[in-house]
Parts: C-alpha cells; structure tokens; sequence
C-alpha cells in the first residue's frame, strides 16, 4: 500500500534493481553500536509516520466489510501494510537519492547523507515488500494483488514521472487511494461499489492535500527538478483556483457511500452530515489560499487534509449501516 497520502497525501506514490544471488531476504550485518542509529535511518527510509496513516485507513476499510477482526488477520493486515508502505517509501528513496540531496526537507536523508548505502537500502527495501506481499496474500489473493498494484505503481510509474509532469500527481493518486479499498476487500473477499466508493473518496481528498504540501514545498522542489502545482508557473491564481476546485469536489465524493446508486446505502445520515460539514470545514483554508496565495494558507489547507480524512473514514465506520 502507499499511499496518497505525500498525499494522504501525500500524498502523496513510484526501474528495476538488481539484487545479488543470497541477498534477497538477509539484511545486511550491523553492530551493536550501529543499531540505534539504523533503527532511526531505516523510520526515515521507510516513513513510518507515514505509514501509521495508510494503515490506518486500511483498517478502517475492513471494519466498513466486518464488524470484527481476529489477531492473526490484524496483524497480517497492519505489519504487511507497514512493510509494503515502507518498501514503496524506500524504493522512492533510492530511486530519487540525487534530487533528495538537492532539497532541504530531504539533504538530511540516510541515502543522500552517505549514512546508509544504495545496495543496504535496496536489501531491506526488497525484505520488506517480500514478507508485506505475503502478509497481505496470507489475508487473501485479492488484497495481496492490490497490495502489488499498489507498490508497482508507486516505485514504477509515480515516482519516475514525478520528475517529469505534474500528470505525475494523478498516478500517484492511484496507489495513495488503494489502502480502504484494501482493507474492505481483504475483509470480504470480494470486489465491487462499495469499496469502489471508499477508493474514489481517498482519491479525490489527494489532490488537495498534495497540491497544499506542494504549494509550501515548492521552492524547496524546483531545486530538485520537480513542478508539482497544478500550472507549471507554480504559485499561482489558477494553480489556486484548481486545488480549490479539487477540495469541492471532496465533498460529493465523500457522500458516494451514503449515496450508493441502485445499492443499499453503506453509511447513516450522521456520517452525510459529517461529511458535509467537514467538507465545507475543509474548504475554509482552500478558499483562502484562493484569495491570498499565502503559503501559510496552503499550510493550514495542509494540516486540515490530515484531520479531515481520517474524521470522515471514522465517522464511515461509527455510522455504518450493517
């Protein structure tokens, strides 16, 4: 899983490697001294605050299947999404090592530092995405292939792109949006609307919540290559206007689950009037940085994506229609 979320989203999202015979699984050898200092590179490499994110909204997207998870499953489900996330994370990482070192936010990184090498970063990025697929396969055939669509598409479309167009924030969305359907489809072995409508709800929410992270990033990204905003003139009245037209449109999508067209409706009016309220909330800072292309108002818009989310995916699940 990745995802989205740079995303949620980050939001946002992903050149093959060579991996030597008899190094496939083994991470490479450490000393005691080295250990905490590993552990802190390997929470970079990996984002793991990230990925307490995606793995969050991946469980939230079972119990939208289930009323209930055993521990086996749980596990299965949240340490192979953290793996996967970490694997797609690190991948990101060492294919991206010269422009992290041009950048501020990432110069300080474990690959541009020197502090890990290329080829221990690919070992414990391979590990990783190894035992997360067949965590996720272990939960069922369904979960473990979105599971590979997802690391595909982030470490093999998303992230060489992203150096190359802004269409790169599309794609990314992909993968970003995949950990509720996941979770939904891991829990009931099944494809069909309504997970389809808890992927079309995190999809939309990352254009928003990438574009605010670019618009505050975006200096700090032109060192690197990339243009990332909406226009390629960067902070702009239309690159704006577009990140305030992809937070309205959060709205309709966020009712897609009560509104579930010739279906019984997933969710409650409670979670309709959530949604909508905290939809308008969410438009509040967009609106702003509309009118005052600040980057203190994309910051705001910024850290209101990260709460409007996971508001809106709870309230799914308090208020879900058995």
């Amino acid at each position: 899983m990745n995802c989205a979320l740079d995303s949620v989203s980050g939001v946002q999202v992903p050149s093959s490697v060579q991996i030597g015979r008899g190094n496939l699984i083994s991470p490479p050898a450490m000393s005691a001294a080295s250990t905490p200092t590993l552990f802190k590179d390997l929470a970079v490499l990996f984002k793991l605050r990230l990925g307490t994110f995606v793995v969050l909204s991946a469980v939230l997207g079972w119990f939208m299947g289930k009323e209930s998870i055993g521990l086996i499953p749980f596990l299965e489900l949240t340490v192979g999404g953290y793996l996967l996330t970490g694997a797609s994370n690190g991948f990101n990482q060492i294919l991206e090592k010269d422009a992290d070192s041009k950048m501020e936010r990432t110069a300080g990184r474990p690959l541009p530092t020197g502090r890990m090498s290329v080829r221990n970063a690919i070992l414990w990025s391979t590990s990783a995405g190894i035992l997360g697929l067949a965590a996720l396969f272990n939960l069922g055939t369904r979960a473990g292939l979105l599971g590979l669509v997802a690391i595909g598409s982030y470490v093999l479309a998303y992230t060489p792109l992203k150096s190359r167009s802004g269409f790169s924030v599309l794609v990314g969305a992909i993968p970003g949006a995949i950990p509720p359907m996941l979770g939904y489809v891991a829990a009931t072995g099944q494809f069909g609307i309504e997970p389809g409508t808890l992927f079309a709800v995190q999809f939309m929410w990352q254009f928003p919540h990438f574009w605010a992270i670019a618009w505050v990033l975006h200096d700090d990204y032109l060192k690197a290559g990339y243009r990332l905003l909406p226009f390629k003139e960067g902070r702009t009245a239309a690159s704006a206007r577009q990140i305030l037209f992809y937070t309205m449109l959060c709205i309709p999508a966020s009712l897609l689950p009560w509104a579930l067209p010739g279906e019984a409706p997933m969710v409650g009016n409670i979670a309709f009037l959530v949604a909508i309220f905290s939809g308008f909330a969410f438009l509040v800072p967009a609106i702003r940085l509309w009118r005052g292309l600040e980057v203190k108002d994309a910051r705001q818009l910024m850290f209101a994506s990260f709460l409007y989310l996971p508001i809106v995916q709870l309230t799914y699940v308090l208020d879900k229609i058995p």
